[in-house]
């Protein structure tokens, strides 16, 4: 691992660093905060995965979330959406490829050989955080945005011990259903829509897929609320399961970082909560 940057705030560190990924097979860059309580002992990790177009940039210099992560003394990471750089396959539009990974391990050439972000975000970022961090592994939760959000839902979902909780901003929650995630999957997984299965939510649900609960904050004013986002469809989901779902619908918010920031530290407190 090698440091980019790092810059004190509310008493901790914000670094951004870079490292060879073995799962990606490239260079992957990511940020970390690390709280002030990490001196003292090791603290518990919660993972952010944003969105489509997104890098890690986006939420460590938006979100607004270091106050909140240093008061319940949580450490946060934040990992690129997808491998880039010369030679990783990549397509001239926002929704896929540099960018849009999506969170899946891609089955279809030439995209296999890169894009690997299921098993790099739940295997490998651990492990590069365990190693340079004070971090307590035994407590670790995820939460994102949109792309972001799908891919913390199906992924907590997928791996229920790993992650203590799982929330969500204007998630993807029914990728198979849409354009967005219809394209990517083709592209990702092939033509067999069995195989998408394992990377929508609705489908996990319904294939048996539980986590015990699930915080996800919806605007009312998002341009993608009917043609990519639908949690109507989540609620619908989750009825007649153990899963105890908040969805808050937020009047007036949009899909961006304006929405995400103003309730960054109420997500933050709600995973404090469950930390422990």
């Amino acid at each position: 691992m090698e440091t980019v940057s790092t810059n004190t705030s509310h008493g901790g560190v914000q670094g951004v660093y870079t490292h060879q990924s073995s799962t990606c097979n490239c260079e992957m860059k990511f940020s970390v905060f690390v709280p002030p309580q990490a001196e003292a002992a090791p603290c518990p990790v919660l993972y952010y995965l944003s969105g489509l177009t997104c890098t890690h940039a986006n939420v460590t210099e938006k979100g607004e979330f270091r106050a909140a992560a240093a008061e319940h003394g949580i450490i946060i990471v934040c990992p690129d959406t997808s491998p880039r750089g010369e030679g990783v396959a990549d397509e001239d539009v926002y929704f896929f490829g540099s960018g849009a990974g999506f969170y899946v391990d891609a089955t279809q050439g030439p995209f296999a050989a890169n894009y690997q972000m299921a098993s790099y975000i739940t295997k490998e970022l651990p492990e590069i955080v365990s190693a340079n961090f004070n971090a307590d592994m035994s407590r670790q939760s995820i939460f994102g945005h949109s792309m972001g959000g799908h891919g913390a839902l199906t992924i907590a979902l997928k791996n229920p011990d790993q992650y203590k909780s799982v929330s969500a901003f204007a998630p993807i929650c029914n990728p198979s259903q849409v354009e967005w995630g219809q394209n990517a999957f083709t592209k990702y997984l092939g033509e067999d829509q069995s195989t998408w299965r394992a990377y929508d939510t609705i489908s996990l649900i319904a294939d048996g897929k539980r986590v015990p609960e699930m915080l996800v904050d919806q605007g009312t004013a998002d341009e993608f609320l009917e043609s990519g986002l639908r949690p109507e469809t989540l609620q619908k989901a989750v009825e007649g399961t153990e899963i105890a779902l908040t969805l808050n619908m937020r009047e007036g918010y949009d899909h961006s970082y304006y929405f995400i920031s103003s309730f960054m530290a109420e997500h933050i407190g709600w995973h404090a909560a469950r930390l422990g």
